[in-house]
């Protein structure tokens, strides 16, 4: 059984006992928490699809750790002009363990 969530902007295929990186979320390790927003839920023969949400299924999941990825560097120069800008950035995750699916 496997399920298509949407967090952070972003859309996530998930199933139960798996671990994911996500957009930042506000909890502490190992709370659990309820994902809502499921777009698609599919069994060994079954498919169910949300227009554009499915109403009643939920995701439940346990958040395993917060973190920052790894540092992306940013450079920036215009030829001639002496212009040069040198950025870095590192995004913040949280890791969160699918514990199971509920249609």
């Amino acid at each position: 059984m496997y399920a298509v969530i949407k967090t952070g902007g972003k859309q996530y295929r998930v199933s139960s006992g798996e671990t994911l990186k996500i957009e930042s979320i506000l909890g502490d390790v190992g709370s659990a928490i309820i994902l809502d927003k499921v777009l698609m839920v599919a069994d060994a023969d079954q498919l169910k699809v949300g227009k554009p949400l499915l109403l009643g299924a939920t995701v439940q999941a346990t958040i395993v750790s917060n973190g920052r990825g790894d540092k992306v560097r940013i450079f920036k120069m215009r030829r001639r002009k002496h212009y040069q800008k040198n950025q870095g950035h590192r995004q913040n995750y949280t890791e969160i363990r699918i514990d199971g699916i509920s249609a």
